[in-house]
């Protein structure tokens, strides 16, 4: 997959919230890096304050910032572009949960994870 179609496929999964939903979305943006950082065996990573958290106190603050890591989703997925869509979305829409407050932990609950 080219780094655009990727990038597509990654806004692809944000646009596929309901629209009530992704009004709710805060003060975040959405990164694509190749790599995570080294040793640290992610596809995403969610950085920052969630939304359950925010208090009055949460004023001029950067926003948070999720990150996909193309290189391991390819490197399992990559041998099939559809399972790597759905990876992406899957991964995508993990890292907007933490977002939205929601634990790994409760993920797993949910069969999400």
């Amino acid at each position: 997959m080219t780094e655009p179609d990727f990038e597509a496929a990654v806004e692809e999964a944000v646009e596929s919230l309901p629209p009530d939903l992704r009004g709710y979305m805060s003060n975040v943006a959405i990164f694509v890096e190749d790599e995570p950082p080294h040793g640290l065996p992610l596809l995403g990573l969610y950085q920052g304050h969630p939304l359950t958290t925010r208090g009055s106190g949460y004023v001029g603050v950067p926003p948070d910032r999720i990150t996909i890591y193309r290189g391991p989703l390819e490197r399992l997925y990559g041998g099939d572009p559809e399972r790597l869509r759905r990876e992406i979305r899957r991964v995508v829409l993990h890292e907007i949960a933490h977002h939205f407050g929601i634990s790994d932990e409760r993920l797993l609950e949910l069969d999400r994870y």
